[in-house]
This record gives structure tokens, C-alpha cells and sequence, in this order.
């Protein structure tokens, strides 16, 4: 069995899992499978997509406001990674969202957010898009929103346990696991590091 490695004062274990609870059945409902975030949001973006066309958007409307909503997550990953996934002021919560997966990266069945606990978040976001956009135009904004996070949920996943064949999946991964085993309070970007390179942590 590997030994723990010591990064930036953390106990990084290569095997093995932690908990998150102490009643088993509540630490059943804390792991996942990777791909059931797909399984769960798809269909809500198809949803919301049918809607978009039922209440009279034109499809050029509909892929510049999906766009936009792409674009807005990517924006919000980064923030969300860097700010409420990483901030450690408060230990236990800090463990609790973000901090075991540092401690056992290679937990399978932590490697996406399950969905009754990214539903909380999620709500917020669309209660906010409906709030700037109106009730119609929140409706592709919210889908492209919620494609940027399959996307991230995904490439997450994937840069965990796949080896990638492309020479940009390559990239991802590398990007992505130096952020856990040399640089966490860098590379916050997962999906992509476009924010990294804006707001200076890319190296």
C-alpha cells in the first residue's frame, strides 16, 4: 500500500476513504458514481431547452443565452473551487465540502458533487437567474449553466480515472492533478483553465 504523502501541511492519502458521517446510512448518501449527475441534470437541460422553444424564443435566442450560460459557469467554477471549496478558516466545513477529496483523491465515489447536494447551490443559481434575466430568458441562460457544470462534473471524473489519449486531455489531467499534489492553492480550473491564466494562479 502507498504512503501518505505531506502536501502544504495535509495528509494526502493515495488509497483508502474517509467519512463524512458518522451514521453509515447518512455516509451511504455522500458517495456517488461519477456519471449519475448526468443521468440527473441531462434531462433537466432538455427540459429547460423545450421550454425555452414552448414559451417563443428564437433558436438563435436560445444557443446566445446557452452560450452565455456556459461561459458564466466557467466563471463560477473557478470562484466556487477557489473561494468556497478552499476556504479552511473553518476546518470541519472545509473537510465536510472540499477537504476529504483532497485527502483521498482517489476516492471513486467522491469525484462529483451527489445530486441532493448540488441541487442546494443549484436552486440559488436559478433563483438568481431568474432575478437578472426574467422567467423566459433564465430558461437556455440556466441549461448552458447547467452544461458548463456536466462539463466540469465529467472532466473531473474523467481526470481522475481516465488516461487520456488527446494531447489536451493530457493537459487537463496533468493541470488538474498538480493542483492536488504540488499546487493546491493553484490550478483552480478543472474544466478549463481559462480563469487561472486571467487571475495569475495558473502556475
Amino acid at each position: 500500500m502507498p504512503e501518505p504523502r505531506q502536501i502544504h501541511g495535509r495528509t494526502i492519502h493515495v488509497t483508502g476513504s474517509g467519512r463524512q458521517f458518522k451514521s453509515d446510512f447518512l455516509e451511504k448518501f455522500s458517495k456517488c458514481h461519477g456519471l449519475v449527475p448526468l443521468f440527473v441534470y441531462a434531462p433537466l437541460v432538455f427540459w429547460l431547452l423545450w421550454l425555452s422553444v414552448h414559451r417563443g424564443l428564437a433558436a438563435d435566442t436560445i444557443a446566445s443565452y446557452v452560450g452565455i450560460g456556459i461561459f458564466i459557469w466557467t466563471f463560477a467554477e473557478y470562484w466556487l473551487h477557489r473561494l468556497v471549496f478552499h476556504f479552511d478558516k473553518i476546518p470541519k466545513l472545509h473537510y465536510f465540502l472540499h477537504g476529504i477529496h483532497h485527502d483521498y483523491p482517489n476516492d471513486k465515489g467522491r469525484l462529483v458533487m451527489p445530486p441532493g447536494a448540488s441541487a442546494v447551490p443549484a436552486v440559488g443559481f436559478w433563483l438568481l437567474a431568474q432575478l437578472v434575466l426574467g422567467d423566459v430568458l433564465a430558461l437556455p441562460a440556466f441549461a448552458g449553466f447547467a452544461v458548463g457544470y456536466l462539463w466540469y462534473d465529467m472532466t473531473h471524473f474523467w481526470t481522475h480515472i481516465a488516461k487520456p489519449k488527446t494531447r489536451y486531455g493530457r493537459f487537463l489531467r496533468r493541470h488538474h492533478m498538480l493542483h492536488h499534489f504540488k499546487t493546491p492553492d493553484r490550478r483552480f480550473g478543472v474544466s478549463t483553465p481559462i480563469w487561472d491564466i486571467v487571475f495569475g494562479t495558473f502556475r
